[in-house]
């Protein structure tokens, strides 16, 4: 099956013998260049082109051509070569285009020795470039890969190998596309349009202007191919998979009878995945920030159009009002009512653009949320059931998700950027929220720490194997029940401190860490750390405070939590501030260090964006479901946890 990549996607080859084909639609310059491990190329003689065609496991096209075929075999490119990159440049010629954003996207196909398809990359979102770097096939652990690369230069083929790290890339390019141009000038550039004699039929075009919107993506046969534009026609440049859904066919139409009108296109098929980054991980992070943007500026429209149809209609009352020939008799009821209608009209299209908008991006989420990794999923997703731990640390961790009053059925997740930079403090008292005011206090510090374990199990399951401990100080042991699956799993580092002498050998092992570590960065000497410490980032779990917490021990929790996060020693706190009431403002420090989360739904995360007040709903697991404790099974089987 083939891999339709998109910009930054991977995908591994599982051959070496390879064939990468490109179909422009228009003549390109195709060439490689074979790079170290940092992608820099040592010379000219590590560059096939034109005017030198073949390099160890490496042969490229001589001529500009729309249809490009390189053969690579990368069992037999140098051991120093780590990365093999394949160029794309538009050939210098008065008449031909000079920008890939005046032209139909490239496509790119990587196909095997049996000539089947592995991987394929259409190259959109160029503009003003041109030349690029379409895909690269990069050695990672002694097997190759592909990479979706997409890297246009404004500055042409010159920027492009300059970028490269060449000598003299402006001469070297000028060579190359002189080399490029074929001696039939007319194989290059079109022919002026001439009106075509009535009885011969014009010859097709080698490649369509705009692709179907198939999966997979792949080259259409040529009888099946519209006439490419010329360089200054209208293209599509949207996704391939984010094209509306075309119009049906018209029927059949009487001669006489007016041509029917086609009805307007849909929005665009949401993709998940398809925003900027290099990664997927990256990609699908950006989308799900894109559509928290969207959901806030779309909400921030509609309540401002709502606030000045309330303003407006409050300002015609008064002018009625003032007008004492309009305060008796029918106009000033006319007048009134008038105001009211035009108040009417502008909220209702406020609120038909709200709507819109609002079911466009539940649509999206619908696409995005199935398709998001562990680190990023609700509990609910199946992707747990296959989990494995990763292999390296993801960008961002989900914490809950966040939803607007417009739509509260349309939550987007909150992810939040690892390393963390704050502590967590999962507030287990009352506060504001109402839907704190329905339980008792048993059930929401119940349903706090429950909160705080799916925090740390998350993290836990995000991380590689044995790259994050998890500390426990339960004074009390009033979360026993709640902590089991932690417990039970072997996953911490060790039991639960109990009493006011564990919380004080915790915390004090801890801080030193922080202050070794802290010592070691300030003085360049982190190769003079101990051999036996442990790499991994720590996590504290601190339950029922203040309880077990003398003042010495508070004032090493402060320390952690300004200090740990830069050496990787986080908080979670578990507690409700007015427990701690007694130490007046000597601890506000602490909790506006802290990043407050909640046990339920509630609506004290601000936005100083656009000033939304965002109601927060925590990560909890379906009921009935063991998910937690098979993801945590499967953390301590990949590696026994590690103490300090």
């Amino acid at each position: 099956m083939t891999a339709e990549l998109v910009r930054g996607q991977n995908h591994p080859l599982p051959d070496t013998r390879l064939e990468i084909r490109v179909s422009a639609g228009h003549p390109v310059v195709a060439g490689a260049t074979l790079g170290d491990e940092r992608g820099r190329v040592p010379g000219v003689e590590w560059i096939a082109h034109p005017v030198s065609p073949s390099l160890p496991g490496v042969d490229v096209p001589r001529q500009a051509a729309a249809d490009q075929h390189l053969a690579v075999d990368l069992a037999a490119v140098p051991e120093a070569v780590h990365r093999v990159s394949v160029l794309l440049a538009l050939p210098v010629g008065a008449g031909g285009p000079t920008s890939f954003g005046t032209v139909a996207a490239p496509f790119v196909a990587v196909t095997g020795p049996d000539g089947a398809e592995i991987a394929s990359y259409t190259i959109t979102g160029l503009d003003s470039e041109s030349a690029v770097v379409a895909v690269e096939l990069y050695r990672r652990q002694g097997a190759w890969k592909v990479r979706a690369m997409g890297q246009g230069y404004q500055g042409g083929l010159a920027a492009l190998l300059g970028d490269q790290g060449l000598e003299r890339p402006a001469d070297l390019a000028a060579s190359i596309l002189a080399a490029s141009i074929p001696k039939a000038e007319g194989a290059l550039h079109p022919a002026p349009a001439t009106t075509p004699d009535p009885g011969t039929r014009a010859p097709a075009d080698p490649a369509p202007a705009v692709r179907a919107p198939v999966a997979p993506v792949t080259p259409p046969p040529a009888e099946a191919s519209a006439p490419a534009p010329s360089s200054g026609g209208p293209i599509n440049y949207a996704h391939p998979r984010r094209r509306p859904a075309a119009p049906d066919p018209a029927p059949a139409q009487t001669p006489g009878e007016p041509r029917p009108t086609q009805p307007p296109q849909g929005p665009p098929v949401p993709v998940a995945g398809d925003a900027a980054g290099w990664s997927m991980d990256e990609r699908l992070y950006n989308q799900v920030w894109g559509m928290f943007e969207d959901l806030a500026r779309t909400a921030a429209a509609y309540r401002s159009a709502c606030d000045f149809a309330e303003s407006r209609l409050d300002r015609e009352l008064d002018e009625v009002l003032s007008d004492p020939r309009a305060r008796i008799g029918g106009a000033g009821d006319a007048a009134r009512s008038a105001a009211r209608v035009r108040h009417d009209e502008l909220v209702e299209r406020a609120k038909e653009v709200l709507d819109r908008d609002l079911a466009q991006l539940a649509v999206e989420s619908g696409v995005v949320e199935p398709a998001l990794p562990p680190a990023y999923a609700r509990w609910d997703n199946p992707v747990w059931h296959a989990y494995r731990p990763p292999a390296e640390e993801p960008m961002a961790v989900r914490l809950g998700d966040l939803h607007l009053p417009e739509r509260a059925d349309l939550r987007i997740p909150m992810l939040v950027r690892l390393p963390l930079e704050r502590g967590l403090w999962v507030d287990s008292g009352r506060g504001r929220s109402e839907a704190a005011g329905l339980l008792d206090e048993t059930e929401l510090r119940r349903l706090a720490l429950d909160t705080a374990v799916a925090h740390a199990a998350r993290l836990l399951a995000v991380h590689p194997a044995g790259g994050f401990a998890v500390h426990v100080v339960d004074a009390a042991g009033a979360g026993a029940a709640a902590l089991a699956p932690l417990v039970d799993t072997g996953v911490l580092s060790a039991p639960p401190a109990r009493g006011a002498a564990g919380v004080s050998a915790v915390l004090e092992q801890l801080t030193e860490r922080v202050d070794l570590l802290q010592m070691a960065l300030r003085n360049g000497a982190v190769d003079a750390l101990p051999p036996g410490l442990d790499t991994a980032r720590q996590l504290l779990i601190v339950h029922d405070f203040p309880h077990g917490f003398d003042d010495r021990a508070v004032t090493r929790l402060r320390y952690l939590a300004d200090e740990g996060p830069g050496v990787g020693v986080h908080l979670l706190m578990v507690a409700d501030r007015e427990d701690a009431a007694a130490y007046g403002p000597v601890l506000d420090p602490l909790w506006r260090s802290l990043l407050r989360l909640t046990p339920v739904p509630d609506d004290h995360l601000a936005d100083p964006w656009v000033g939304h007040a965002w109601s927060y709903e925590p990560p909890l697991l379906p009921p009935g479901s063991r998910i937690l404790r098979q993801v945590l099974a499967e953390v301590a089987d990949a590696g026994p946890a590690k103490r300090p």
